[in-house]
């Protein structure tokens, strides 16, 4: 690397093959195929917003594999410490076309990928030491032990050198031994990062408690600077030591693809903090984002750049 990072990430990228038509994948013929991955897409965000990003992952020797290499090279993210693994596959899933806004059928095809394979070999010290910032997901915690090893390694190292941590809880359940073990193990990472994002959903199954206030609080009370609950269309409630409230939703004509919401959200909060921010006008940014993300087919593809951004933060246009 020629210069620090701004932010780190790590996790699954995939392949993903969306719905040219509506009804059962079983039925339908013809896919497009696009790049998907929870953290992947929060770091497509930032770097279009000009943040120097580096991914750590693993892909397979494949086509699949080659598709992840050239997305992470033209979004200019540094993919230095993206392994390719000759022994795994690269994941790949199927997602669904939806045309009344709810959520689409996606079916996933990761079990034994090369990033399952993730573990504490795939740590390097001085690379993560060169980080100002850490954002992790609870998807890649999720896909394997090692891989999970690996989540708590970077948390740990990043705190420990006075580093800041994002955290998105993104539940995946089928993906865990039991529910235990995730409420564990994702609240344990929350517990060491610095701004926790949650759904109002999540928090419910990750704390018990069904209200923002409750679940912020409870996040605050483990250790976190800065809790952001996202509402959905309500919008999003934020708590801090010193300050709360709401931020209402940015409204939208029409909702296409709900898959990617919440990782446009973070892309907008993130960025909205490490630029010093304060926190209603992050969260203000999230919703932002978060509903450009809904209104194209595609994880990342309505993920702005810093241009598009400044012209919709400088305008009363609405998105």
């Amino acid at each position: 690397m020629s210069t620090p990072l701004d932010v780190l990430t790590y996790g699954e990228a995939m392949a993903l093959f969306v719905a040219d038509e509506t009804g059962p994948l079983e039925a339908v013929g013809h896919f497009t195929k696009r790049i998907a991955g929870a953290d992947l897409n929060v770091a497509i965000g930032l770097a279009r917003l000009g943040f120097h990003v580096g991914y750590v992952s693993r892909v397979g020797a494949d086509s699949f594999g080659r598709y992840v290499l050239d997305t992470l090279a033209r979004e200019g993210i540094d993919a230095s410490r993206v392994a390719v693994d000759t022994r795994y596959p690269t994941g790949f899933q199927l997602k669904g076309k939806q045309t009344d806004g709810s959520d689409p059928m996606v079916e996933y095809f990761r079990k034994g990928s090369a990033a399952s394979h993730l573990s504490l070999d795939d740590y390097d010290a001085q690379y993560v030491g060169a980080a100002r910032h850490l954002h992790l997901t609870g998807v890649a915690p999720a896909i394997s032990a090692t891989s999970r090893d690996l989540a708590f390694r970077l948390a740990e190292s990043m705190r420990a050198a006075g580093k800041t941590i994002s955290f998105d809880p993104n539940l995946r359940p089928t993906l865990w031994p039991s529910r235990e073990a995730m409420v564990a193990s994702l609240n344990a990472l929350a517990a060491l990062s610095d701004w926790v994002l949650p759904g109002l959903g999540e928090g419910l199954v990750l704390t018990g408690f069904e209200t923002p206030e409750d679940i912020a609080q409870f996040y605050l009370d483990s250790g976190a600077r800065g809790v952001i609950v996202k509402l959905g269309a309500q919008g999003a409630y934020f708590r801090a030591a010193d300050q709360s409230g709401y931020v209402d939703a940015q409204p939208v004509a029409s909702v296409v693809d709900t898959v990617g919401a919440g990782d446009g959200f973070a892309v907008g909060v993130v960025s909205g903090l490490l630029e010093g921010l304060d926190l209603p006008t992050a969260v203000a940014r999230g919703n932002r984002i978060g509903a450009l993300a809904i209104q194209v087919i595609g994880d990342s593809e309505g993920l702005p750049t810093r241009a598009e951004l400044d012209r919709l933060e400088h305008s009363a246009t609405p998105v």
